[in-house]
């Protein structure tokens, strides 16, 4: 489930007193390394400014119409100071570059400190950061303060930078579905669409009458029906499982996949109980954890907060988000307890596919046999960051954290699919959870990821993000 790498703009920052050498050095050495790291990159012509790198406004000026003329190609900018790099050209090109901005600049080398060799992008990185801020241009900044592009230090600052792109263009202008109404119990999950709107987030909805009239409505001869049971047969084992059921998961699978194509969805929350028990005679889980698998999160309870969520996790991360329950301390261990919920869990963070099954806490009228469609299994032992969003007064709130799933034991007879959840100071993250309101879901990616998640949220999208994690 890789995400493809962004294709970054390339910056020089020059300032006329230091020499053409180091500028040339630079150009050559920065497209050759993100090339070799898997990035395309777009580069100012050499015979555009002096040096092909930008030091007056006027050279300012030349590379913002450079990023205007390209604006769909590219997802970042690497400002590069080979030597100081002179901050009114810098604010001249980027003031509207519109994507995030990542501030690099070269080390001097101790033998190389003569006035014909030295470099001073330790203090021109400084200046250009301090006239960022004066112009409310939001940039990244990563340690170390300067950084040589040939060291791995450097390889580990591009990556963050990536999944910072990623998160920020990821979530710019994007649309969740809201597949049913919130279940009345739930006032948890309620979510102010307005507030999502002022961050260009659109909220479309669909009622549960109109996808169950969907899928009656899909042909038994239909090719994506077919298709659709091909895939769901290879999923999970489905032993026991009515064929009646088995056809109306994949009727629901085929509705599923339409609507976000009609509506163009990049994320989506579901009501998940108990009209579609009552009245279909399935639980929709392992659709959501089929979708999910697919990089299309899919939330549960019509919960769009922890839709959003996982979409920005799974931007940050290198695979599928899942959103789960805080549900149960383990034994008695501060900062352990058990996540779960009933089978939306992606299998490609299972530690195997998981077995369909009835669900054993929605009670149908007619009894048992009504509901199958839960996935049963257990989460891999991973590293994973964690998070979920709220709205409350205009704002999006955020809070995120990093643990680890272990492979410590569950019941057999513990229903759906679960992991035993490690976080440093789980106890203060439930207390600080709890004080702001924050729901009883989380969502999951694997990977520790927080860092690239938290500043884009903070840095570019405009979210108030807490890391309540104690240390």
């Amino acid at each position: 489930m890789a995400h493809r790498k962004t294709t970054f703009a390339l910056f020089f920052g020059n300032r006329g007193m230091f020499p053409a050498s180091l500028i040339a050095g630079a150009r050559e050495e920065m497209v050759r390394i993100l090339e070799g790291l898997g990035h395309d990159v777009l580069i100012l012509e050499a015979a555009a400014t002096r040096h092909g790198a930008v030091e007056t406004a006027a050279e300012g000026e030349v590379y913002a119409r450079f990023l205007e003329a390209n604006r769909s190609k590219f997802g970042g900018v690497i400002v590069c100071l080979p030597n100081f790099g002179d901050e009114t050209g810098a604010v001249s090109a980027l003031k509207r570059a519109g994507v995030p901005i990542l501030i690099q600049a070269y080390p001097d080398e101790m033998d190389k400190m003569a006035p014909a060799l030295r470099r001073d992008g330790f203090c021109g990185k400084l200046s250009i950061m301090d006239v960022f801020h004066q112009n409310d241009i939001p940039f990244t900044a990563l340690k170390p303060h300067t950084v040589s592009p040939s060291s791995d230090r450097f390889k580990a600052n591009v990556d963050t930078f990536d999944r910072i792109c990623r998160v920020v263009n990821g979530m710019k202008d994007i649309r969740v579905g809201a597949i049913g109404a919130r279940t009345t119990p739930f006032k948890t999950v309620r979510i102010d669409e307005i507030a999502l709107q002022h961050h260009d987030i659109t909220v479309e909805t669909m009622d549960l009458s109109e996808v169950f009239a969907r899928m009656n409505a899909v042909k038994t001869d239909d090719p994506l029906l077919r298709a659709k049971s091909q895939r769901l047969a290879a999923y999970s084992s489905w032993q026991g499982v009515p064929e009646a059921a088995f056809d109306k998961l994949a009727r629901l699978g085929v509705t599923l996949d339409r609507v976000v194509d009609e509506f163009q969805l990049d994320a989506l929350a579901f009501r998940c109980w108990s009209e579609i028990q009552n009245q279909q005679g399935i639980s929709p889980c392992v659709i959501m954890g089929e979708m999910n698998n697919r990089d299309i999160p899919s939330a549960c309870e019509v919960d769009l907060g922890s839709a959003l969520a996982m979409r920005a996790l799974n931007l940050a991360a290198d695979g599928p988000a899942a959103c789960l329950d805080w549900n149960n301390n383990f034994n008695d261990e501060d900062d352990k307890c058990i996540l779960f919920h009933c089978g939306p869990v992606p299998t490609s963070l299972m530690v195997d596919p998981g077995r369909i099954v009835d669900h054993m806490m929605v009670r149908h009228p007619d009894g048992p046999g009504h509901a199958f469609g839960c996935n049963v299994g257990r989460i891999a032992p991973m590293p994973f960051t964690f998070g979920n969003l709220l709205t409350e007064a205009g704002t999006l709130k955020v809070f995120l954290g990093e643990g680890q799933f272990t492979s410590d034991v569950i019941p057999d007879d513990f229903f759906g699919v679960a992991g035993v959840a490690q976080i440093k100071g789980l106890q203060d993250v439930l207390l600080h959870m709890g004080k702001i309101g924050h729901r009883h879901h989380v969502a999951i990616a694997p990977g520790h990821v927080m860092n690239p998640a938290y500043q884009a949220m903070s840095g570019y999208l405009g979210f108030e993000v807490t890391l309540p994690q104690a240390t």
